[in-house]
């Protein structure tokens, strides 16, 4: 269409209004994320005043917990372009529909979410760790698997609120979710509130209790806020649509997989590195929380961005949609690239802030150059990623993404760390995961263009 229509170049006005109004809606949502990945940030920080065990335990878990939840997301996500396009050209009445069918998807696909977490083995077993902390890992995610049907749901929701560009309620219950499962993890982890300090145990338990309120709260507003009364999303339910599915599925399967490639290709570190040891381990869920946190960034401007592109092609406004991809690509970029420097500077005390283990301290000083260096081209591919979504253009990325993240950062990292002579170790995994970047930054931003 674009080809078609010629959307020409949009002028200077143009680019500052739709940078302008990307930010206005990705600060709401970067609250909201950063709340997420905080409550990552609160697990490792209790847990590192545990022991050494209980944190490489959250490191394995928390990461194979991110990867699945990341995956059945992604197929989520599909809801957002398909509401985007709907409310762009004005056929609001179908919007309820689709979120009423992402319900029902979400509930669908909590079961082979929840049979992994409960049975994690099959995964477990590739690589070989400490007893007490495979131990700890298996309780972990057998805990969280019973919150995984409400973090679904909650997601759905999510991915509504953003389509439509009303992100602020999922900051409101971000926060709140943030600051009750703070003082739920400390309490329950180290204080004892259950009858003695649970450790990871506790934390799984915060993060059960604290995805169930995050659902009711977002079930409650879609009741009585103001999108509940424009879309009325709980009249008229309609029971599984297999055509509405398949619409989800062809867009959401390959998002899916994109989610799980890029996830994995750094969660799956913690577990290819378990036989380094814990301290080794825990090192690396330092850095790999604070990359976690650098990258809510270029994520809320790709997330804005989808949602600003998939309104203007739901119209037809080809120059508008294009006026909101260069300036989410140029925001995310100068904005990460800063992000990267200020973390450089202050690495020391922000390391000293996760952990009193000097020996922990060390591994994870070693390794937070690299966050710093690849920040740039991070966000260039995760705002092209989530462009060509917002274009309903979902396999192609899926397949660049799942070669250069697993095939180059993965496979490349496991190779370096492992059969380079001498061995890199753990900074093998992430000299190749700043090479996939790089890689999938080149491929994905061409094909966007």
């Amino acid at each position: 269409h674009c080809a078609a229509d010629g959307p020409g170049k949009p002028d200077p006005a143009m680019l500052f209004a739709a940078a302008r109004g990307l930010v206005a809606h990705a600060l709401p949502i970067l609250i909201a994320q950063l709340s997420s990945i905080g409550m990552m940030v609160v697990d490792t920080a209790v847990l590192g005043h545990v022991g050494a065990a209980d944190l490489a335990a959250v490191a394995i878990g928390g990461g194979l917990h991110v990867s699945v939840v990341f995956a059945l997301v992604g197929i989520l996500q599909a809801v957002s372009p398909v509401v985007a396009h709907l409310h762009g050209a004005r056929r609001d009445g179908e919007v309820a529909g689709v979120l009423q069918q992402g319900f029902w998807l979400a509930l669908l696909l909590c079961l082979p979410g929840i049979a992994f977490l409960l049975h994690p083995g099959i995964v477990l077993g590739l690589a070989s760790m400490e007893p007490a902390v495979e131990a700890k890992v298996r309780q972990y995610l057998g805990l969280l698997a019973w919150g995984l049907p409400a973090a679904l749901c909650y997601r759905t929701f999510y991915a509504f609120c953003n389509a439509l560009g009303k992100p602020r309620v999922l900051m409101g219950i971000g926060l709140a979710s943030l600051g009750i499962h703070a003082l739920l993890a400390w309490g329950f982890a180290l204080q004892g509130w259950l009858g003695a300090g649970l450790g990871v145990a506790g934390c799984a338990l915060s993060n059960i209790t604290v995805a169930w309120l995050a659902c009711l709260s977002a079930a409650f507003y879609l009741w009585r806020g103001p999108l509940g009364a424009r879309y009325r999303p709980f009249a008229g339910w309609r029971p599984p649509r297999w055509a509405s599915w398949r619409e989800l599925l062809r867009l959401g399967l390959p998002m899916g997989l994109s989610n799980l490639v890029e996830i994995t290709s750094f969660t799956l570190i913690a577990l290819f590195i378990a036989s380094l040891g814990a301290t080794v381990v825990a090192g690396h869920r330092v850095v790999a929380n604070l990359a976690a946190l650098c990258y809510m960034l270029p994520l809320s401007l790709a997330i804005a961005t989808l949602a600003a592109v998939g309104q203007a092609v739901g119209a037809r406004d080809w120059r508008r949609a294009r006026a909101a991809v260069v300036a989410g690509m140029g925001l995310a970029a100068v904005l990460s690239t800063a992000l990267g420097g200020l973390l450089w500077l202050a690495a020391e005390p922000v390391v000293a802030a996760y952990t009193d283990d000097p020996a922990v301290r060390t591994v994870a000083l070693g390794l937070i150059a690299y966050i710093a260096v690849y920040q740039f081209f991070d966000a260039l591919q995760t705002v092209a990623g989530h462009a060509l979504r917002a274009y309903r253009v979902t396999f192609l990325p899926m397949v660049v993404q799942t070669f250069c993240f697993w095939g180059v950062g993965l496979a490349g990292g496991w190779w370096l760390c492992y059969r380079w002579a001498p061995p890199l170790g753990v900074g093998g995994f992430w000299i190749a995961s700043v090479a996939s970047l790089i890689l999938a930054a080149a491929m994905l931003g061409p094909m966007l263009r």
